[in-house]
């Protein structure tokens, strides 16, 4: 019984291709480390424009890029859109914390997270809170709906602490290749 118990809170953590314990990240070189840094600021840039600025020819640039997302290192590219763009004014953060830890109540509290597109980011933490959602909304009222609709509706939760941000003072998404 306990071996299914723990196979159900276990399917709901997060495994991602891992530098092999920061040897990997030893490993690259310059010029990897240059491509890296590029790619994070510009996953738009040509091949051609990303070969001459790290002096490579365009077949040697593509090999190099083949391997970083074989192993892993290169997750996906993507596009970063602008929130506030799109009205999505408010950014909030919400500490939960589980009334209890059972494999079974954890299991269905990530589930039920994974479907809410207003969480961006769910992190299981250590300390006062289980919880950290990063969510982004149109204004408060879609926020309290969200607050009363649907995260406090999902079993098992005892306490939700919410913030709301100000102003955001630093948001990347590069990172340190030093």
């Amino acid at each position: 019984m306990k071996d299914s118990a723990l196979k159900v809170g276990l399917e709901n953590v997060k495994v991602k291709p891992t530098l092999k314990n920061f040897e990997q990240l030893q490993q690259l070189d310059d010029i990897d480390r240059q491509l890296l840094c590029l790619l994070q600021v510009n996953s738009r840039i040509t091949f051609a424009e990303l070969a001459r600025q790290v002096n490579l020819s365009t077949p040697g640039l593509q090999k190099r890029l083949r391997k970083l997302e074989e192993k892993g290192v290169i997750d996906r590219y993507v596009t970063l859109v602008n929130r506030e763009a799109l009205g999505l004014d408010l950014l909030c953060f919400a500490q939960v914390t589980l009334a209890n830890h059972q494999p079974e109540c954890v299991g269905m509290f990530c589930d039920r997270v994974k479907e809410l597109p207003e969480v961006l980011e769910c992190h299981h933490l250590s300390g006062e809170f289980d919880y950290l959602l990063k969510m982004v909304v149109p204004n408060h009222q879609h926020l309290a709906k969200l607050l009363s609709e649907k995260i406090t509706r999902i079993p098992g939760i005892d306490r939700i602490q919410t913030n709301i941000v100000l102003n955001e003072i630093k948001a990347s998404t590069s990172l340190p290749l030093d």
